[in-house]
């Protein structure tokens, strides 16, 4: 395809194959595929990043946001990344260097807000559940009691790698008792199971486009309150990172609309229409659909004789985690379902890696 020409490297125009990526039928964790409505608001024309036009659209999709949160957050965006980089974002604008961050660790997704606060300079106390167990009020009353002082309590609502929900009434109650953040990773549950951020008083939380969403990959919804807001306002020191400094993003993505950084216009775009989607259908019908869903197909799994590795009643609605037998080989099924079906599904990770296979 190229070749050394002269000193310069040239490619052969001719061999270049034109791009058909084959069809899939997504049903992992995510990404997943997205609606035809969403793939053709994403080619339609660009507009520059300092477009009066495009202000506008940002205005409409961080209030869209709003309704999909559950919150009347005024600090609502997007982040230009994935669902990581919404959990940079948040808690390295929260943390500085000596912080004390409690870890609700429930699997390999929500374990690293531990690597995460780490780097950010934070002393992380790492609150570790048995795998597809859900973390108790007692466990991490007594973490708080043993660390005082700490700044952030952060876990997930939905656990990709387990499939466990997370209920987070009493882990709120707990936190907000020791005067501490309470930072909720939604990454892979906004859009597809109740998430009522205001009315569980969620300091912050953040999100991921390509999952219950249905938007395209490539962006990170995040909200932070005026607690959370007034906490980054009050920093001794500047944030690290520019890129992702969360002063300077909500200036650009509302009043001022002073420049940050090129966004991905095309990406919100269809994070737009993805939003209208989720309202038009209505988040409690959207709630419920994906509820009934997820029970089938728990119900035809175990018809089957096969087990589910989360806790029974803590069950994520929008992914099954699905133990393996003995002797099954996870990765000759996700191999045969891709090659001779189109079906692509989700693996273990970590110490569930070749023991279980995930859909969502």
């Amino acid at each position: 395809m190229t070749q050394l020409v002269q000193g310069h490297i040239e490619t052969q125009q001719d061999t270049i194959p034109e791009l058909n990526p084959p069809y899939r039928l997504l049903l992992g964790p995510g990404p997943c595929n997205v609606d035809p409505r969403i793939l053709r608001i994403a080619s339609a024309p660009q507009l520059g990043h300092l477009d009066p036009e495009f202000f506008k659209i940002l205005e409409e999709t961080a209030a869209m946001l709003r309704a999909i949160f559950q919150t009347r957050n005024e600090m609502t965006l997007c982040i230009s990344g994935s669902g990581f980089s919404g959990a940079e974002a948040v808690l390295s604008n929260l943390l500085e260097d000596g912080d004390t961050l409690i870890a609700g660790s429930l699997g390999f997704f929500s374990g690293k807000i531990v690597e995460i606060s780490q780097r950010a300079g934070a002393q992380v106390v790492n609150l570790e559940t048995e795998l597809g167990q859900p973390l108790t009020a007692e466990a991490l009353e007594q973490a708080f009691k043993a660390h005082p002082g700490t700044k952030i309590f952060a876990t997930a609502i939905a656990e990709t790698s387990t499939g466990l929900l997370q209920p987070l009434e009493e882990l709120e109650r707990v936190t907000h008792a020791h005067d501490a953040l309470f930072v909720v990773d939604a990454v892979c549950g906004l859009g597809g199971i109740p998430m009522h951020t205001d009315k569980l008083k969620i300091d912050a939380c953040y999100a991921g486009s390509q999952k219950s969403l249905g938007a395209l990959p490539g962006l990170a919804p995040v909200t932070l309150n005026a607690r959370a807001v007034q906490v980054i306002q009050n920093r001794r020191t500047p944030v690290q990172s520019y890129y992702l400094d969360l002063q300077h993003l909500h200036r650009y993505w509302s009043g001022e609309h002073t420049y940050h950084h090129t966004a991905c216009s095309n990406l919100v775009y269809g994070m737009y229409e993805a939003a209208r989607i989720v309202l038009e259908e209505g988040l409690e019908v959207r709630w419920a659909r994906h509820k009934l869903h997820g029970e089938a197909l728990r119900a035809g799994v175990q018809a089957l004789g096969l087990h589910i590795l989360t806790a029974p009643g803590y069950e994520l609605p929008v992914l099954t985690a699905i133990r393996l037998p003995d002797g099954v080989d996870e990765v000759a099924i996700r191999d045969s379902l891709l090659h001779e079906y189109s079906i692509e599904i989700g693996g273990g990770f970590g110490a569930l890696k070749g023991h279980l296979i995930r859909v969502g």
